[in-house]
């Protein structure tokens, strides 16, 4: 049985709109890729300097080589990457614990199951919050990730996302550690419905609620915080009547072990690890990173805001900047090396 999916050290979000996060020896913070694309000479000059050599540059001075270190993680073989809410926020998702990101408690599958008010308020957000997600597609770091798998760069994609906009985006080889929101489950006989069905049958239960509700906020799990819940009538399976809920995993649950093996493979794969978009606030990422320091990988972290793993030595490159442009200037400097070749 794994280790229970909380979160690691404290259950506080990281604080936002920290400074610009220390880096361990070797490795460098940088601030962003200032048009890495641009500069094809530059960062092929670069790629031959070793991380020890850029300890302590500074960063507007460093962020050349260090993209560069990135794209050298390619050179020895396919690279595997873990992602997190960061990567879909150029989708219009928010993530968890980023600037401005107000404080939030995760739900927890034993409040799930026991209280009724909670299950009114997690379909009446999930109802509300479905007319926006309609809207949301896979954005271009989605987009870069699924080209670079096609071009053998990648062993695999390992997600903590439930948005299901790396497979849309067409990524083959995904490990999605916390499930996929699109199936909901009966929790008694493991009845399978999607979450179109059953939003479906919410409407026929509650005519107009969505309508009324329209202007909520948006969550990072793609629902709504809808305020008024108190009349919702709440859909259950059409087969045994059963409680249903979506096919995730929450707070207080275990990964399937199918799926951790899944990732763990994908990590055993790969001559290095990428983290993307993620704070790893949960065990599960952090115990993927260990498999790679257990294996010697070199780490990398692109990330907005600090990391649990910012002052692990295993980690080699350290990023500052948003994963789309980081992705797509990879596909762009990948893509030259290969022509170049």
């Amino acid at each position: 049985m794994h280790d229970e999916d909380r979160p690691t050290g404290t259950h506080s979000p990281v604080a936002a709109g920290a400074a610009a996060v220390a880096a361990p020896t070797g490795a460098t913070a940088v601030t962003g890729i200032a048009a890495a694309t641009g500069r094809a000479a530059a960062t092929g000059r670069a790629a031959a300097i070793g991380a020890a050599d850029l300890h302590g540059v500074p960063a507007a001075e460093a962020t050349t080589s260090d993209f560069a270190l990135l794209a050298d993680m390619f050179a020895q073989g396919p690279v595997a990457i873990l992602t997190g809410a960061g990567v879909s926020t150029d989708s219009g998702i928010p993530d968890y614990r980023g600037a401005g990101t107000p404080p939030r408690t995760p739900m927890r599958i034993d409040q799930f199951v026991s209280d009724e008010a909670y299950r009114r308020r997690f379909w009446a957000g999930a109802r509300v919050g479905a007319t926006r997600m309609h809207q949301v597609e896979p954005n271009a770091g989605h987009r870069a990730l699924a080209e670079l798998e096609h071009a053998g760069r990648l062993s695999g994609v390992i997600t903590q996302n439930v948005d299901g906009l790396h497979a849309r985006a067409g990524t083959a080889n995904l490990a999605e550690l916390h499930g996929n929101g699109a199936v909901i489950r009966c929790i008694e006989h493991d009845h399978r419905f999607t979450r179109a069905e059953v939003l479906g049958w919410f409407d026929m239960a509650n005519p107009g609620f969505a309508d009324r509700n329209a202007d909520a906020v948006i969550t990072p799990d793609g629902d709504a915080d809808v305020q008024e819940t108190a009349g919702v009538r709440v859909p259950v399976c059409p087969a045994c009547a059963g409680m249903l809920r979506p096919n995730v995993v929450y707070f207080g649950e275990h990964v399937p072990p199918a799926v951790f093996g899944h990732a763990e493979r994908i990590v055993t794969a790969a001559s290095a690890l990428i983290i993307a978009g993620s704070s790893l606030a949960v065990n599960t990422g952090v115990r993927l990173v260990h498999r790679a320091e257990q294996r010697g990988l070199p780490i990398a972290v692109i990330n907005r805001g600090p990391t649990t793993i910012d002052r692990r030595a295993s980690v080699r490159v350290r990023i500052d900047a948003g994963t789309s442009e980081v992705f797509t200037a990879l596909v762009t400097q990948l893509g030259e090396t290969i022509r170049l070749g």
